[in-house]
């Protein structure tokens, strides 16, 4: 009975969370913070740092994605491009979805320009006609982090850009996407790895976006394992970050990896996918 209980036992071991016998804490990381969960048994593998309050960059639009979602009434609505977002944007070299300023798009256009592309100025945008700004759209993100309970999060921004008093947890951000996933419209976004945005006069084609994490993993094998969705941000203050969903055999896995080291934005290691399918090729 001894043993048993033992091997139940959690340690605690320099900001690190594992279950005895887990055989992720054995593995080697660049990421500096990690949160894997089991969603079909509810259930937390591995936290190494996953309460430590850092930089979430652009996996801050996962909840911006979200509170959009629960705030829009009809996804074929115009929601035109705002035009100061849309210069601050581009001079803070934020990444862009590629829509310009005034472009008569939709909300769903928005959606996945913020998820797939990543791009500021469909996040903003987003806030802005729903809310009227960011600052109040930002209000109803901290809104939704107090329902979740979430402890190390607070919001300032819908971009994601390094400021100060903003931050999260990869726990946070892991029971952020857990959640979110339950609404059919945000899985549908997430999990999807391309799409063409609605026909303007600025896009007479509409713009082909493709999903920064699915599209990456192009590059990559996965052998009995399928990455479902992703999520990336990337800043120097943050590293390389991923969110991603994943299945193996008959279980969902959410995977958060944060803080991945970065010297220069312009030469990235995607350290933060070797850490991602590290995981997944030896979880059980």
């Amino acid at each position: 009975m001894a043993v048993l209980l033992c091997v139940l036992l959690l340690i605690i071991v320099g900001g690190s969370r594992i279950i005895v016998g887990n055989k992720l804490k054995k593995l080697d990381y660049h990421s500096k913070n990690i949160y894997v969960y089991e969603r079909t048994k509810e259930k937390e593998l591995l936290s190494i740092k996953g309460d430590e309050r850092v930089y979430p960059a652009s996996l801050v639009k996962i909840m911006t994605t979200l509170v959009a979602i629960e705030n829009i009434e009809d996804f074929s609505e115009i929601a035109p491009v705002d035009v100061e977002t849309y210069k601050e944007m581009n001079s803070r070299n934020a990444s862009m979805a590629g829509f310009y300023g005034r472009e008569r798009v939709s909300y769903k256009d928005l959606l996945y320009g913020t998820m797939l592309a990543s791009g500021g100025e469909a996040a903003n945008s987003l806030a802005i006609n729903i809310s009227g700004s960011t600052r109040d759209f930002v209000k109803l993100m901290n809104d939704k982090a107090k329902e979740l309970e979430l402890k190390n999060t607070a919001f300032v921004n819908p971009e994601g850009l390094d400021v100060e008093g903003q931050y999260s947890s990869a726990k946070d951000i892991a029971q952020i996407l857990d959640y979110a996933l339950e609404n059919e419209n945000f899985r549908e976004v997430f999990t999807s790895k391309t799409y063409t945005t609605t026909k303007t006069l600025d896009h007479p084609k509409g713009i082909a976006l493709e999903s920064t994490v699915l599209g990456k993993l192009d590059e990559y094998d996965q052998e009995g394992f399928e990455i479902l969705g992703g999520k990336s941000g990337t800043t120097l203050e943050a590293g390389e970050c991923w969110a991603t969903l994943s299945q193996k055999g008959e279980k969902e896995y959410i995977i958060v990896v944060m803080g991945s080291e970065l010297e220069n934005i312009k030469d990235l290691h995607y350290y933060q996918v070797e850490d991602t399918l590290n995981i997944l090729n030896n979880v059980k």
